[in-house]
């Protein structure tokens, strides 16, 4: 079993790895495609295409269950505001093994969640 918590609106969603149908945008199993299935307003301007920085998150915890950071995320990383040593990109950090994971939608990026 996967959870995973969205600060700050606080909602946690629990599911079974592999199991929610892929929205389309972001990498299958991404916290974006895991957004979108739990309708958590995630901004992904670019469509999840790892294009623009809306969908930055800061993983407060469980970065442990999530894949590797890549050069091209860690490239776009360096344009987003607010960037932290566990900053991710919701479209990218494909969620790799269950676990809990707690993330963060930076004050910038909140146009929906706030």
């Amino acid at each position: 079993m996967t959870k995973v918590t969205f600060l700050p609106i606080n909602k946690t969603v629990e599911f079974n790895l592999g199991s929610l149908p892929y929205q389309g945008h972001g990498k299958p199993k991404s916290l974006l495609d895991v957004a979108l299935n739990f309708d958590v307003p995630l901004e992904h301007t670019c469509g999840g295409n790892c294009a623009c920085t809306t969908c930055h998150l800061i993983v407060r915890q469980g970065e442990e269950y999530l894949s590797a950071l890549e050069e091209n995320e860690a490239d776009r990383l360096d344009l987003a505001a607010g960037v932290t040593l566990h900053s991710r990109l919701g479209c990218q950090a494909v969620i790799a093994k269950d676990g809990e994971i707690v993330v963060e939608i930076p004050a910038g990026n909140r146009n929906a969640a706030a």
